[in-house]
């Protein structure tokens, strides 16, 4: 060990992404393989985002505008709220772990559902937080469990909706039965990375939680549904308190000049891209319904994933699957989360499930 690390990170893991699929083609002697690891999305921006970044790659010797002031001035309008309610980030998680550092002291609680986004913990872990994590029941939030969890020492309740690797949701209505047993001095994060993937009815915290509990803060991205995730632009819609807090500890040039312009050619293009959108969520419900037909037990998918459960199976089902050339994402003794890809990719996760099963 070189140098002398804080404790809490020379003990931490770090952040597990997905495996390539070159990286598992060449671990397991394939011709190529297909990566459903990372939930991102398997088509590019709309043309006109393309265009957009093209046109203003010969900028990039200047550095961006550091508080991204035109994206968030557009946001407000998308959004329908006042510009300084508007925060923005590299990616949401980046927003997460503005939060943390904003908001968590070492030996502060954070609540959250578990499992969850990988990145809680991690956050937890390099602000020398203290975890409290909240058994899911059925794949889903037992909201009154995380209320009985909050103490006196909580700062932060996290809540994924969509939750990540499940993919069940809940209402903004359950949301607000938990946000009104929690003190108003503790922050309650929705995390939306998921959300234009809903085709449920489920409210928007936004208009819905905000306006009378100012402590809900929402997190969104352009990473997911908008084809986005190289560049890394979210955004945080907040009390302009939190948001001040939020800015204070932003890294300098966090959101950078071709995320900004793609992320403001995103909005502009909304229309088009819901059509990507939904060529998704088509993909999503006939890869559930197919898998339901096999006779695989899992929770209906809201976000661009789906989760089987598999217990004790996971590993071994896992290793066979990726032996075979689709990489999926592992949760050890849970389950196992898998991307909605191209209907081809699609297709082929099908196959080899199918395969694997009659085997494991």
């Amino acid at each position: 060990m070189v140098g002398r690390p804080r404790a809490t990170v020379a003990a931490m893991a770090s952040y597990r992404p997905g495996k390539s699929a070159a990286q598992a083609a060449d671990e397991h002697g394939l011709d190529e393989a297909v990566k459903l690891a990372s939930n991102e999305n398997p088509y590019p921006p709309v043309s006109s985002i393309v265009e957009a970044v093209a046109a203003a790659a010969g900028d990039v010797n200047r550095y961006g505008d550091h508080r991204a002031a035109d994206l968030r001035a557009t946001l407000a309008g998308w959004l329908g709220v006042d510009a300084d309610r508007i925060a923005c980030g590299c990616g949401s998680v980046g927003l997460l772990q503005q939060l943390f550092l904003a908001y968590v002291d070492p030996g502060d609680e954070v609540v959250y559902p578990w499992p969850s986004f990988e990145a809680y913990p991690v956050d937890v872990a390099i602000t020398a937080a203290t975890e409290v994590a909240v058994p899911l029941v059925d794949e889903a939030f037992d909201l009154d469990a995380v209320a009985d969890a909050v103490t006196p020492r909580t700062k932060l309740v996290v809540l994924a909706n969509p939750n990540n690797p499940t993919g069940t949701a809940v209402h903004v209505d359950d949301l607000r039965r938990l946000v009104e047993r929690v003190p108003d001095d503790v922050l309650v994060v929705v995390d939306e990375a998921y959300r234009e993937f809903v085709t449920a009815d489920l409210g928007d915290p936004v208009h819905d939680l905000q306006p009378d509990h100012p402590n809900v803060v929402v997190l969104r991205t352009f990473s997911k549904a908008y084809g986005l995730a190289a560049l890394r632009t979210g955004y945080a819609v907040a009390d302009p308190s939190v948001v001040g807090e939020l800015d204070k500890v932003l890294i300098p040039f966090a959101v950078n000049h071709l995320a900004q312009v793609a992320s403001l050619a995103a909005i502009e293009a909304e229309a088009e891209t819901r059509v990507v959108i939904g060529r998704l969520v088509a993909e999503r419900d006939r890869v559930v319904a197919a898998l339901r037909a096999d006779g695989w037990d899992l929770p209906d998918a809201h976000a661009n994933f789906v989760w089987l459960p598999l217990g004790e199976r996971t590993d071994a089902l896992f290793s066979e699957v990726e032996r075979r050339g689709v990489v999926v994402r592992p949760f050890t003794g849970v389950g196992i989360r898998v991307t909605i890809g191209s209907p081809t990719e699609n297709d082929r996760f099908l196959a080899v499930l199918a395969e694997v099963a009659a085997e494991v």
